[in-house]
């Protein structure tokens, strides 16, 4: 249980030859996400932090808002070829009234570590509202502590500095202190199990808050903020059209490009401080 790497045989081609080594390679393994006892998703992520991810995951989907929405997470009976409990499989049970997710052909929850709204039929699906809307929120953030932002999150990216393959993302306030990291072979999953971590600390809706991501800020990154109530969303590399277009529309303030000195400013640089 946990385990996020695993070690494997290679052979390292060069200009000085062939040579065999060990490497470490991210794990990633499928975790099937269950709700009352009934199969609602299957995604590839990698071991750890499961509990998070689940409730990041509802949080962003809308099913649930605070922590008091879910009774109890547990992992089910789900046994490997050694006999032994995968823990691959894990069940929540949502608080009296809390109403279920409706699953069916036209919201397939079925995702990948690469893409997590692929198979949702229609884009209207995925244009979740939020409880917690971050337009109306007024924190303002230094330029020059978000442009320690990126380095702060890569120091604590323990599993890519012996495997080189997993995204990255990262809680800041807007002073510059770093709450969590979380990482994972998928970039959905790595933000789910982020908010999931402060939904279970209470600290949800995350107002005045920083979201720093490893790699690109896709619409679904932008959506899972919004959710959230996340009012600035940070990225180290480019956002997609539709990502802008979302954090426009949900008033939140979208950076690109985040590196060294320079960011693309994108939607809602009003909350950019420069410093005199």
């Amino acid at each position: 249980m946990g385990r996020v790497t695993v070690r494997r045989a290679v052979v390292k081609v060069s200009s000085s030859g062939r040579q065999h080594r060990i490497d470490a390679l991210a794990a990633e393994e499928p975790l099937e996400l269950r709700v009352g006892g009934r199969a609602l998703a299957v995604t590839m992520r990698t071991p750890g932090q499961d509990v998070e991810l689940a409730h990041g995951f509802l949080l962003s989907e809308g099913v649930i808002g605070s922590l008091e929405d879910v009774s109890v997470a547990r992992f089910c009976e789900g046994t490997g070829p050694d006999g032994q409990n995968t823990y691959n499989v894990l069940d929540v049970t949502l608080a009296p009234g809390v109403e279920p997710p409706v699953t069916g052909v036209e919201r397939n929850f079925y995702t990948t570590s690469s893409c997590g709204v692929c198979g949702k039929a229609a884009l209207d699906a995925v244009r979740l509202k939020t409880r917690f809307s971050p337009s109306d929120d007024p924190v303002r953030v230094s330029v020059d502590r978000l442009t320690d932002f990126p380095d702060a999150l890569r120091e604590r990216q323990k599993v890519f500095e012996s495997t080189g393959g997993l995204h990255a993302a990262g809680l800041f306030t807007a002073s510059g202190e770093l709450l969590v990291v979380r990482e994972d072979v998928g970039r959905h999953n790595a933000v789910d199990k982020v908010l999931g971590w402060a939904l279970l600390q209470g600290l949800v809706p995350l107002r005045g808050m920083v979201l720093m991501v490893s790699g690109r800020a896709s619409f679904e990154l932008v959506q899972k903020a919004a959710m959230a109530g996340i009012p600035v969303l940070a990225a180290v590399s480019a956002p997609s059209s539709l990502a802008v277009e979302l954090a426009e529309e949900q008033g939140m303030t979208l950076i690109g490009f985040l590196r060294g000195s320079s960011m693309n400013v994108y939607t809602g640089q009003e909350r950019l401080l420069e410093t005199p």
